[in-house]
């Protein structure tokens, strides 16, 4: 079975945010064989939900599901502003991600961006200079204390970059938080 296709959350299963799993789902009932791994704000406690109901938001129009904090699509107001019905469509029909502190949803020119997935120094470096610069100008950090916080960046502990590329531009955007 295929996957949804999110377009702001283009891989999924690399991000890590949905996995295989044989679980029914609490929304539609039936094992599709993949369930979302991040954080679920509802009116019950939901613990699994397919990929196909969050993108046809029926986990939102029964259990008021939010998958990103409505608010956090652009950063909450750091970011380009986006139409509501952007940050609905992120919020409440696109896999949202697991960070150690508040997730934020970059945005850039007037639209969400696509979410690459949590990042250490190993995969920033796989995408270039630009990615490496963006994290290194949104953390604030230059000479040693870059240097250090660099190479201590990783995908499952410690500096986590987020990583996102604009659905226009295709410049890299994001941020960095450690626990």
């Amino acid at each position: 079975m295929h996957l949804p296709s999110f377009k702001y959350h283009p891989d999924p299963l690399g991000t890590g945010s949905i996995m295989a799993s044989d679980k029914p789902c609490q929304v539609c009932r039936q094992a599709r064989g993949f369930i979302y791994t991040a954080a679920i704000h509802s009116i019950i406690e939901l613990d699994v939900v397919c990929p196909w109901c969050i993108y046809d938001g029926a986990a939102r129009v029964l259990f008021h599901a939010e998958f990103t904090e409505v608010h956090s699509v652009g950063g909450y107001g750091e970011w380009t502003p986006v139409p509501l019905a952007v940050a609905e469509e992120v919020a409440f029909r696109t896999p949202g991600f697991s960070g150690w502190q508040q997730e934020r949803w970059f945005t850039h020119c007037g639209d969400a961006a696509a979410f690459l997935g949590p990042m250490g120094r190993q995969e920033l470096e796989s995408l270039g200079l630009e990615a490496v610069s963006m994290v290194r100008m949104e953390s604030g950090f230059e000479g040693e204390e870059w240097d250090s916080y660099f190479k201590s960046m990783d995908r499952h502990a410690g500096p986590t970059a987020y990583v996102f590329r604009c659905l226009h531009c295709e410049c890299f955007g994001g941020y960095s938080d450690i626990h």
